[in-house]
């Protein structure tokens, strides 16, 4: 599994350093000199943020263990899509409310019970592809171009979406982990439920990415 490489800070730089870097002096009608520092700074906000998430999105996209190195969307998400950020949310929630009866699977006729962290990784997109939040990183992207956004939240976004991706891996980890701990040697279900409470910490932390995440794609600029 792919770990990922926090360089948001590095690509918002860099996008910065292009969106302000001096630009060709042009001439006017009266052939007064103007700067072209004067122009960037007057370009719109959307501009700089698309400029400065691009890459920073695309890398977090590709970093994770579900996405492909397709070239990035350049409309905003769908009704559908916004959607899926929602349903996958209220998963989430209904998970963590329900951890202990969620994550314990019990065979047929009063048979033996354990503990069992697939429904971790089915609620974070990571079992099928009919999971809502299934490569979710993708509308993620897609975010920046949306016309309605709230600019001022574009920020906590991008840090939101790096979360999420870092809470995302880490839970798919200790959850798959707690599947073999028992029969590991030295393992046990002690060790089972070790990694199985790693995982739900993991999923608490994407839980309040998403949070932000939602506000910001759902709430209109004042």
């Amino acid at each position: 599994m792919v770990r990922p490489t926090i360089i948001l800070s590095a690509a918002a730089m860099a996008s910065c350093a292009y969106a302000f870097a001096p630009q060709q002096v042009v001439v006017n009608r009266n052939n007064n000199l103007v700067s072209s520092f004067t122009t960037a700074m007057q370009a719109s906000r959307r501009d700089f943020f698309i400029r400065a998430g691009s890459t920073a999105l695309v890398t977090l996209t590709t970093a994770t263990i579900n996405s492909s190195p397709a070239v990035a969307a350049t409309t905003p998400p769908t009704a559908e899509e916004i959607e899926r950020i929602k349903v996958g949310y209220k998963n989430i929630q209904y998970l963590l409310d329900n951890w202990d009866k969620e994550t314990t699977v019990c065979r047929e006729n009063g048979g033996e019970c354990k503990r069992d962290a697939d429904a971790a990784r089915r609620a974070m997109g990571l079992r099928s592809t009919t999971d809502p939040l299934f490569q979710i990183e993708k509308v993620f992207n897609k975010v920046k171009y949306m016309e309605d956004i709230d600019l001022d939240k574009l920020e906590q976004f991008f840090e939101a979406t790096e979360d999420w991706n870092t809470a995302m891996n880490m839970s798919n980890s200790m959850a798959f982990i707690s599947q073999f701990a028992e029969y590991n040697p030295g393992g046990g279900k002690d060790e089972v439920l070790k990694y199985l409470n790693e995982a739900e910490i993991q999923v608490k932390l994407a839980e309040k990415a998403l949070s932000v995440i939602l506000d910001c794609v759902t709430s209109s600029p004042q």
